[in-house]
């Protein structure tokens, strides 16, 4: 739910981009032309196309740059806008906006024409059109006239139309724009970063598109689509605070020019904090730089979260006259941060430990054409989870993103699209074109988000350290070659410290220290940027989460003297996929088997591990919301990566949320876990709740449980719940909240217990099993081919097996499981499969309270060999309210792949 602060920033115009200054509003309209909003800010004047525009995807025939063309068969569109719809969950497809009939991925061209009216208010005047944003390449016309050309999907950029303008007519403004996947040499976009990524590059005039009409001399609109103003806090104390103001000013004018620039600090009451000014005498169609300093005594300084205090920068400039030629108006915040390698980041001398989460820019239904009451609404939800940081991933994000976090304090993690590659398949080294590209990214990067006091590191490559970890097929090399990331890491590292040497520079890494196969060699990166990150999924892709924290100080270890975060952690989590015992089972991390329960698993134990390094400047989990990828086939979507902590169209916060609001958040916390397995496969079950009370109570169907207090890593356990056939109401309640649930048993589920052993999901079968639980030892296996990046899983074909899913997985090694029944005599009903060994190579027992139901047992003697699916029965008294089954081995390993229990 947005909350009333959220909702009064937006009706204050507080996330709309501020660059204008203070301005009237007035709607205009003109007949044969879209509704327009026309800003004016008295040197200035500013007017929105959003509405009436024709949009056709794909090519056309004929010149549709030409006044006379007919687009009466386009359809009509309002910008932001995008044509893609990727990625959709299966279940329930009739509650969702993205449903397989619904999805576009298409990519390639998308065209746009629009009609509209220059105001008075502009005419006399130099204009621009500026678009915050078109995917992935953008070619515009005007009035016939090719005004220029945009590579990069994520900037701002402006074009001048002063020429091309008919200020008394209509005008014809016709935009190009190509996502075309960069495949291939002859690919339109194959120079155009970013080359791949696990995420969809959307088409079209995704952001805002604006006419800016300035006077002839004004603060420079060709600045890379920043300003004109870059403002760095040079020093900043309790009692003075220094800022250098560096301003780029155009003339564009054919005389000289005798100007005054005038910088200011104005405090959020409208007083004058500080003021500085310079003169220039500006040469015809030049530019100019000026240099100020503000000094600014007993700052309000911006302290994150805790206080995002902002000024007012306002630069003026005004003629030998004192008239007002141009003044830009940007929200400003005082503050100086440093990171220090052993003991994380101090704002303003004061530690701050960052709490943050990986952010993409898509939405259901919407793709990247988001509105900044669609930003407002997710960093809502991130701040009552706690988050006090953001890592925008994996490009240039908005300004709407930016300005929220300078308002609500959010620290941020900026970067540029260079993902996984830098070169084309087959190629060692990047075409310099392509060299030119990032170079471009970053530096528009920096001159438009520059001014962000939030903003706290310029990242310059993610996952770039794969080496030749690739197999040949993706990389084009038989032989093991790989290109090396360095030489151009290097080049952006210097770029970035040459435009903003007041932010360090960062890089994200996959690879370093990680054990890989014999051969393979990872190329050290981390130490081209100031800042080290590492996405590491330990538990997930690879190793076991305990990995992680033995690996993170080995990075620090290797180098001590660079700051070192965490940058991507986590796991998938299906929200109607579940499992009764998160260690049941080998995990699924490119296939279906992604239960929710196992994302909250990783993170409980990932974030134990973060929250013992203080070494460690920030954490950022992976991730904040599900986001559309056409890699993935997993868990319950398709075409989704499913590691958020929220859904992709924001309705569910999955239970792995919780765990973080209670351990991040003041917020009062109770959460109950497994809300969503609502059909329980067994009548005893542990219950586990996120609680930040001092103490916690449980109740079950009205009878309390037991008091739980100050749990540990604030989650509260109560083991071997027992339910009841039907209806299981559960409260959880304690400091004057509650949280509850409701659970069903079913008569078959209570008067019997299937284990799916070895499966931490259990497979679909003509009867209803559990995932593997109550087991102690052992090691879980399967027989079937696990899903790779949307290619499906291979069943094993298993001769003789009633449910080939279920025998297909198994329990190997010396084991045991205690399941909890009430008293009785059982028939036992036990499924092997041999994998792969021969008669003789695998021989043990089963004891059921310590009396054999199964003798020496050689599987593929007695089934005839290898995957042929064997059964074998007992009968057994349960006494004391637990069956304890033993899988004795006498030669190599016991095995067995389900377990049934009836009465």
């Amino acid at each position: 739910m947005m909350t009333d602060r959220y909702k009064r920033l937006i009706v204050a115009g507080a996330l709309v981009p501020g660059m204008f200054g203070t301005a009237a509003l007035a709607q205009t309209s003109t007949p044969g032309t879209a509704a327009t909003q026309v800003t004016t800010a008295e040197a200035r004047a500013s007017q929105t196309l959003a509405e009436g525009w024709r949009f056709h995807q794909g090519d056309v025939s004929g010149d549709a740059t030409a006044d006379g063309f007919d687009d009466a068969g386009w359809e009509t569109v309002s910008v932001p806008h995008t044509w893609n719809r990727v990625g959709f969950y299966r279940p329930d497809p009739q509650s969702h906006v993205h449903r397989a009939e619904t999805v576009n991925k298409t990519q390639g061209l998308g065209w746009y024409r629009q009609r509209f009216a220059v105001p008075p208010a502009m005419r006399g005047k130099q204009v621009w059109l500026e678009f915050d944003a078109a995917s992935r390449i953008a070619s515009v016309w005007l009035n016939g006239r090719k005004l220029g050309d945009h590579a990069g999907g994520f900037s701002r950029f402006r074009l001048d139309a002063t020429a091309a303008l008919r200020p008394g007519a209509d005008n014809l403004l016709v935009v190009r724009t190509d996502n075309s996947a960069p495949a291939g040499k002859d690919s339109t976009t194959a120079d155009v970063l970013p080359l791949t990524g696990d995420f969809f590059v959307h088409g079209g005039l995704y952001r805002p598109v604006r006419l800016i009409a300035v006077d002839p001399i004004h603060l420079d609109l060709a600045d890379s689509g920043g300003s004109g103003v870059l403002a760095t806090t040079t020093s900043a104390s309790a009692a003075e605070a220094k800022i250098a103001v560096r301003t780029r000013i155009a003339n564009a004018g054919r005389r000289t020019g005798a100007v005054r620039v005038v910088a200011s600090l104005i405090d959020a009451d409208g007083r004058t904090a500080a003021s500085a000014q310079a003169s220039l005498a500006l040469a015809a169609s030049a530019t100019q730089e000026a240099a100020l300093t503000l000094a600014v005594a007993t700052p309000h300084r911006w302290q994150g979260v805790a206080d995002p205090y902002l000024y007012t920068l306002s630069v003026d400039v005004t003629d030998s006259r004192g008239r007002l030629l141009d003044r830009v108006r940007q929200p400003f915040g005082i503050r100086t941060i440093r990171i220090d390698p052993a003991q994380g980041l101090f704002l303003n001398d004061v530690h701050v430990p960052l709490h943050g989460v990986g952010y993409h820019q898509d939405h259901e239904g919407k793709g990247w054409a988001t509105t900044p009451a669609d930003v407002a609404a997710d960093v809502a939800i991130m701040r009552e989870m706690g988050v006090n940081a953001i890592r925008l991933t994996h490009y240039q994000h908005g300004q709407a993103i930016h300005d929220l976090a300078d308002r609500t304090g959010l620290l941020v993690w900026d970067e540029i699209p260079l993902v996984s590659a830098w070169t084309r398949r087959g190629e060692l080294e990047p075409r310099p074109a392509l060299v030119a590209n990032a170079r471009q990214q970053l530096r528009e990067l920096i001159r438009q988000n520059g001014n962000h006091p939030s903003v706290v590191t310029w990242g310059i490559a993610n996952e770039v350290d794969f080496g030749n970890s690739f197999p040949a097929f993706l990389t084009g090399f038989a032989d093991g070659r790989t290109p090396d990331p360095l030489p151009l890491l290097k080049t952006l590292q210097g770029d970035a410290r040459a435009e903003d040497p007041s932010r360090p520079t960062a890089l994200a890494t996959c690879c370093e220290g990680r054990l890989f196969d014999q051969g393979v060699a990872i190329p050290t990166t981390a130490a081209v940027a100031d800042l080290g990150g590492a996405n590491r999924y330990f538990g997930w892709y690879f190793g076991v989460p305990g990995d992680l924290g033995p690996h993170l100080d080995q990075l620090h270890a290797r180098r001590p003297a660079q700051p070192l975060a965490v940058t991507e952690y986590g796991a998938g989590g299906a929200t109607s996929i579940h499992t009764d015992d998160v260690r049941g089972g080998p995990i699924d991390s490119r296939g279906v088997r992604q239960p929710e329960e196992y994302e909250s698993h990783i993170h409980e134990d990932a974030w134990k591990t973060l929250a013992a390094r203080p070494y460690l400047w920030g954490t950022f989990l992976w991730n904040s919301f599900d986001f559309a990828t056409t890699i993935r086939a997993e868990g319950d979507a398709q075409d989704i990566n499913t590691k958020g902590l929220v859904t992709y169209d924001r309705a569910i916060r999955k239970d792995a949320y919780y765990f973080y609001k209670a351990q991040w958040s003041e917020t009062p916390t109770i959460h109950i876990n497994g809300r969503r397995y609502v059909d329980r496969a067994y009548p005893v079950t542990d219950v586990r709740v996120y609680s930040n009370l001092a103490t916690t109570d449980l109740l079950l169907n009205g009878r309390s449980l037991g008091v739980r207090s100050n749990c540990p890593d604030r989650i509260c356990v109560w083991p071997a719940v027992a339910l009841t056939v039907g209806r299981n109401a559960l409260v959880a309640r304690g400091g004057g909240i509650e949280d509850s649930v409701a659970w069903t048993l079913g008569a078959d589920a209570a008067a019997s217990v299937r284990i799916d052993a070895g499966a931490i999901v259990a497979a679909p079968a003509s009867r209803r099993f559990g995932s593997d639980a109550f087991f102690t030892g052992g090691t879980a296996g399967t027989l079937t081919k696990p899903a790779d990046y949307g290619k499906p899983a291979v069943a094993a074909v298993i001769a003789g097996a009633a449910d080939p899913a279920v025998a297909a997985t198994y329990r190997e090694g010396r084991f045991g499981y205690a399941i909890p029944l009430a008293d009785g005599r059982y028939t036992v009903t036990l499924t092997f499969v041999e994998p792969a060994l021969a008669a003789g190579a695998r021989v043990f027992d089963v004891t059921a309270n310590g009396k054999p139901i199964v003798k020496a047992l050689d599987i593929a003697r007695s089934a005839g060999g290898p995957i042929k699916a064997l059964v074998r029965q007992g009968t057994v008294v349960v006494r004391g309210g637990m069956l304890d089954l033993a899988f004795v081995p006498v030669t190599g390993d016991a095995i067995v792949s389900a377990i049934e229990i009836t009465r």
